[in-house]
């Protein structure tokens, strides 16, 4: 019988900490990147092998792509870790959770078992934790540009009950961000995994296969949309307003 949870399952515990099979494979996502990065740092030349040429490649039209929206090549740089640092994360999560085995194996016996690994944007709490990284670091950069007085001045402004108002929409804007990206990625991974396991049970041959390139597309297309938001709320964050650039 098919169980779906909403909920990412515990596997075991660290001290009262409760490790989820949906940790445990945002774990194994950062040891491969980690594993990856090291590689990479070791083989460094100047003239490069073809996967350094592939790295490199991806790499100068990331930066290509930030710099249109950011206006110059030294903002793209300075912004580059984080924007491609939650794309590569959320993308490699989510072709994890595509891998087979991952949701298939199963710990436990009869009605108490449960998955060994999930796909960790299928679990809120892992969605939910990228956004407010993503929103938090935001205001850390507008902060870090214009001062920590002028950014709280963007939500609580008291000139006038207009400016208050607005900053209070703005205040709220943030939150809404919050929501937005944490139920983005959460609602697509998961019904895509669920579409999946349904589509596994009904008809568990060739029928599944066109749903899983769908997902492969879905995958990098959330984890595209996840970055070019962050970057786009970076650029409305960093670039001064009219009253700014005049108080500036």
């Amino acid at each position: 019988m098919l169980n779906i949870s909403l909920r990412a399952e515990t596997i075991f515990y660290i001290g009262t900490w409760p490790v989820t099979n949906a940790v445990l494979l945002a774990f194994i996502a950062v040891l491969i990147l980690a594993a990856v990065a090291v590689a990479l740092r070791r083989r460094l030349a100047m003239m490069p092998g073809m996967f350094q040429n592939v790295v490199e490649v991806i790499v100068e039209g990331a930066l290509s792509l930030m710099a249109d929206v950011l206006g110059t090549r030294e903002k793209s740089e300075k912004y580059f870790p984080l924007v491609f640092t939650i794309f590569i994360f959320v993308i490699t999560s989510n072709y994890l959770g595509l891998l087979p085995g991952v949701s298939s194996i199963m710990v436990g016996h009869g009605a108490d078992a449960i998955p060994l690994l999930r796909s960790p944007a299928s679990d809120l709490n892992f969605t939910l934790a990228i956004a407010l990284i993503a929103v938090t670091m935001v205001n850390i950069f507008a902060t870090i540009i214009f001062g920590i007085k002028d950014r709280i001045s963007v939500f609580l402004n008291f000139r006038g009950p207009i400016q208050l108002f607005v900053g209070l929409l703005e205040l709220l804007s943030e939150f809404a961000r919050i929501i937005s990206f944490t139920f983005r990625l959460f609602g697509n991974v998961f019904a895509g995994e669920v579409l999946l396991a349904i589509m596994a049970l009904l008809a568990p041959y060739l029928v599944p296969l066109p749903f899983m390139f769908l997902e492969v597309f879905v995958g990098f297309i959330q984890a595209f949309i996840f970055a070019m938001l962050t970057l786009v709320f970076i650029e409305l964050a960093v670039t001064p307003h009219e009253g700014e650039e005049a108080g500036h």
